[in-house]
């Protein structure tokens, strides 16, 4: 599924992304070589991101 639309970012190459930085979906982007056009993605990958922080702290915590 893609999450933004404006940069082609489909939500498996953010959630790839977000595990390897930390910020916020604008840090994300960057990293990823894009950055927000329109801004409707942001709430969304926002979650995603938080999604996989969570996770990340879940499974540095096992």
């Amino acid at each position: 599924m893609y999450v933004c639309i404006c940069n082609a970012i489909r939500e498996k190459d953010l959630r790839c992304a977000a595990r390897r930085m930390n910020g916020d979906a604008e840090a994300v982007y960057a990293a990823m070589g894009r950055k927000p056009q329109c801004g409707q993605c942001l709430d969304e990958a926002e979650e995603i991101i938080a999604e996989e922080v969570e996770v990340a702290s879940y499974s540095a915590a096992a």
